[in-house]
Formats: structure tokens, C-alpha cells, sequence
């Protein structure tokens, strides 16, 4: 994580000209693009807020109705997409691993599973992965349009 340090400062909540000058301007379309998708696929269903996990994790952008669907975790140079994925979520998932990258596909496949899911981390680094990560979206939860 060294190499790609988060935003730690607790104190203050990121702004979106901060974000965007901290992750670098092309992966700062991919961030809009990202959170466009959610907004127009699931308008008004989750509520968006800065959440801080602590001086190891930094500020991350929560997409949560009851349950978590997706952090938003600004780095140095990049930005990552936190999903945690129940059971009923990755039988789901698991008949398309073959149809993603092999980034996303080896990110999904050495995640860690916990009590409450598997918990899934992708660097964001292009718009193939950008298309699979907002695909495993839709296969957490339906989209409303």
C-alpha cells in the first residue's frame, strides 16, 4: 500500500477537486464514470458518504442502504472498489468469473472470505475493468432502471 498511499488525513474529508488531483485525471473520469453508473442505475437507493477506517485504511466513498454495496477508496495514482459479496451474491458471480479479466477475475478469486462475505478489491485501471467491476454490481443487486 506504500506505493499507493490512501488519503489519511482524518481531520479532513476529501473534497471532489481533492480526490480527483490525488488519483490523476484519467482515473478521475473513470471515478465520475463509476459513480454516474451507480447513481443513474440506482437512483436515490443508497446513501453516499465519506467514511474514514483509520490512519492504515484513510477515507473511502460508501455506497450503503442496510448493507454496504460499494467503498470508493481514493490512492495515490489509482482508485480501488471494495465489494463484499455474500453467499447468495457469489453463486451469482461465480458462473461469470470466466467472462471478466483476469485482473478482476485473480482479484475476485484470491479475495478473502469472512463471516459476512467475501470481501473483494479491485484497482480500477481501465475501462474493461471499469465494465466488470460495474457488471459485478449488477449482479450484487438489480439495478432500479
Amino acid at each position: 500500500m506504500s506505493e499507493h498511499t490512501r488519503m489519511l488525513d482524518a481531520a479532513n474529508e476529501p473534497t471532489s477537486e481533492q480526490v480527483a488531483e490525488w488519483i490523476g485525471s484519467q482515473n478521475s473520469g473513470r471515478w465520475t464514470e463509476f459513480t454516474g453508473f451507480i447513481d443513474s442505475r440506482y437512483p436515490g437507493l443508497f446513501e453516499t458518504k465519506w467514511w474514514f477506517g483509520g490512519k492504515k485504511f484513510g477515507w473511502s466513498l460508501r455506497f450503503k442502504k442496510s448493507k454496504s454495496f460499494c467503498n470508493l477508496i481514493p490512492e495515490r495514482g489509482q482508485f480501488r472498489v471494495l465489494l463484499v459479496f455474500g453467499a447468495e451474491e457469489r453463486e451469482k458471480v461465480e458462473p461469470v468469473l470466466s467472462e471478466l479479466t483476469s485482473h478482476v477475475r485473480d482479484d475476485y478469486t484470491n479475495a478473502r472470505t469472512f463471516h459476512d462475505g467475501k470481501w473483494v478489491s479491485v484497482v480500477v485501471d481501465s475501462t474493461k475493468v471499469l465494465a466488470d467491476v460495474e457488471r459485478l454490481l449488477v449482479l450484487k443487486r438489480r439495478p432500479k432502471v
